[in-house]
């Protein structure tokens, strides 16, 4: 077996690719999200995404069943995916793109607080101090108290904190649990408690909606792809902040499909986020920064429970090539 050194410039690129892909994901949401519940969205793309998901996962060749070796921590994790979905779509739904996505950045900073008691990680003043800089730019998109804040801005905040806490409990049980636990958890509690919710807020859809939620999910498949190609390939630490670039998408889809316009401490605020979360990113890329490394093997980006997740994908892919 030869080790290939990295391509760090394939895997950006790899990743802007696949961000591009997913921040249109988000646009067909907030299209539908117009007019429908976001349980309606969440549960027609889970019940389309499912076969796409079957088929993946059926290449899981590893011994064992899919009860969980940790049921109250997978408990932990579904539920806050579940939470996550729900609000992120509603987020898109009322908010401006941009600014959604602002909030959104946040999760890096809060995922650094959330393996302090869950991983055990000692963070030291450095990453304090970005984490704080970064949460000082949350409040600077929201600027409390100088502009109305509605249930659109704490639906992403909580979406933020809940991807968080699913991407951590991730990190705590990722290498005794199968991919096949981690992954169709969420997926089945999503199918399952957003059809409790359908006689409540379904709403008839013409064939074009439905088209969007199949969009919705082949984009999330291939997005998804995509990104799992670009880590084989490159650094972690080049791959991982491709991830602000959704930021740049946010600004063109906005202003040219929904007539969003960034004003300018959304801007302020987002740069804020976008630096305080490269620093922990390339902090921890350093051997001795970090010993979980939480941030840098967060491989996803808001996880909602309607596709399947990149990082035990990856890990699965890269336990499996020289097994012949």
């Amino acid at each position: 077996m030869t080790d290939q050194s990295p391509n760090n410039t394939k895997g950006a690129l790899l990743a802007l690719l696949a961000y591009a892909i997913f921040s249109t994901h988000d646009v067909v949401v907030k299209y539908l999200g117009e007019s429908y519940s976001p349980f309606q969205i969440v549960f027609f793309s889970t019940l389309i995404g499912f076969p796409l998901a079957v088929f993946m996962l059926m290449r899981d060749a590893s011994d064992g069943n899919l009860r969980p070796k940790h049921p109250w921590w997978v408990a932990l994790r579904t539920v806050s995916t579940v939470v996550t979905g729900v609000t992120v779509f509603y987020a898109f739904s009322v908010l401006p793109m941009a600014q959604t996505y602002a909030i959104l950045f946040a999760s890096p900073l809060l995922i650094t607080i959330l393996a302090i008691p869950i991983l055990g990680e000692t963070v030291r003043f450095r990453r304090w101090a970005a984490v704080i800089v970064g949460l000082c730019g949350v409040m600077v998109v929201l600027r409390p108290g100088s502009t109305p804040l509605d249930l659109g801005h704490l639906a992403a905040i909580v979406g933020a904190l809940f991807h968080a806490l699913s991407s951590i409990v991730v990190r705590k049980i990722g290498q005794d649990e199968r991919s096949v636990v981690i992954l169709l958890y969420p997926m089945m509690a999503n199918f399952v408690v957003m059809a409790c919710a359908m006689p409540f807020f379904y709403e008839p859809m013409p064939a074009i909606d439905l088209g969007g939620l199949g969009v919705i999910a082949v984009f999330a498949f291939v997005a998804t792809g995509i990104m799992i190609v670009a880590y084989k390939v490159g650094e972690a630490v080049i791959v991982a902040p491709m991830h602000y670039s959704q930021i740049i998408w946010a600004a063109i889809f906005g202003y040219f499909i929904f007539g969003e316009s960034l004003d300018r401490w959304t801007v302020v605020g987002t740069l804020i986020i976008m630096a305080s979360g490269l620093y922990i990113v390339l902090r921890e890329g350093r051997s001795t920064a970090s010993e979980n490394t939480p941030v840098l093997r967060t491989r996803t980006r808001h996880d909602t429970g309607t596709s399947l997740r990149l990082g035990p994908l990856l890990r699965r892919s890269q336990k499996s090539p020289s097994a012949g």
